[in-house]
């Protein structure tokens, strides 16, 4: 008996939640289908379903089972589709990115990928937490910064730059900063960094911002900036429409560090799945467009 034996047919009856209904839907007879669970249970010694007369619903551990045999059934098809060089994405595609990014960026380029391809399930989830796209299972990850996690591969997609600002009236009253080290002088606003990011005389300097007022919110810090609380570093999308309305003044421009690359990033062993590929292709090709259409407009 095969370790593969089974599975089809647990599959089928999980989603169908119906012996019967997942009989017709594989082709096979409800016998058939019945005695396939009953061996796969056996064998795994663990009951997947709870059966009534009225209803099937799967167990504790047939949920968590159904989860990974969803995802294998789902690589299968995509590995078939590549062999034979069919190449449509296909299956489930878990996305996930910090939230701000994903809802003013990465979904909407997402679900244009989900318009374009039929085949395609997308499911995205937005957090700002470092998500373990190995463990949680997720194909693609959107993130800033470095990638130390050597499970994981980066494709460069676009990038990101910080500015330094204050508002004109927090200027009036407390002076212009001129070097890094005059941030000491001055009320700073903290948000998601916990170190801000220079370039001085061609080496990085960071510098930790103490102040009275912090957010873990971008759009929060900036408006808190922009009242006259003190001064922030954010990426520019938050930055350039306060600056085009006269709202904030930048600071330390000479200083100003190199931009921070934004990755595509997915398990070693997936990289060569249509759905990965295709989403990598369309972020590099959409993301920065979006990003600059976007900030101009605002």
């Amino acid at each position: 008996m095969s370790g593969w034996d089974g599975i089809e047919e647990f599959v089928a009856v999980a989603s169908a939640r119906s012996f019967s209904k997942a009989a017709r839907a594989i082709g096979m007879s409800p016998t058939h289908v019945s005695r396939a669970i009953g061996q796969l249970e056996q064998r795994l010694q663990t009951l997947l379903f709870n059966r009534t007369t009225r209803m099937v619903s799967l167990t504790d551990a047939g949920r968590v089972f159904f989860e990974h045999c969803q995802r294998i059934a789902a690589e299968r098809d995509e590995a078939i589709a590549l062999i034979t060089e069919q190449g449509e994405p296909q299956g489930e595609l878990k996305v996930t990115c910090s939230t701000t990014m994903g809802v003013r960026y990465v979904v909407p380029i997402i679900r244009q990928l989900a318009i374009k391809h039929s085949r395609l399930k997308v499911s995205v989830e937005l957090t700002d937490r470092v998500v373990d796209v190995v463990a949680e299972g997720f194909d693609l990850a959107v993130r800033t910064g470095e990638i130390v996690d050597g499970r994981l591969i980066g494709t460069l997609v676009a990038s990101r730059r910080f500015y330094t600002c204050a508002s004109p009236d927090y200027l009036a009253r407390r002076g212009v900063p001129g070097t890094v080290t005059d941030l000491a002088e001055h009320e700073c606003i903290a948000a998601m960094n916990a170190n801000w990011h220079y370039l001085v005389s061609g080496e990085v300097v960071h510098y930790r911002p103490v102040g009275r007022f912090r957010c873990n919110s971008g759009q929060a810090v900036i408006e808190a900036c922009s009242a006259g609380l003190g001064i922030c570093q954010l990426p520019a999308f938050y930055v350039l429409p306060y600056l085009q309305h006269g709202m904030v003044t930048l600071l330390l421009e000479e200083y100003r560090p190199k931009d921070e690359p934004i990755w595509a990033v997915y398990s070693r062993r997936q990289h060569l799945l249509p759905k990965i590929q295709v989403a990598i292709d369309t972020l590099k090709l959409e993301l920065v467009s979006a990003m600059s259409a976007s900030t101009s407009r605002d």
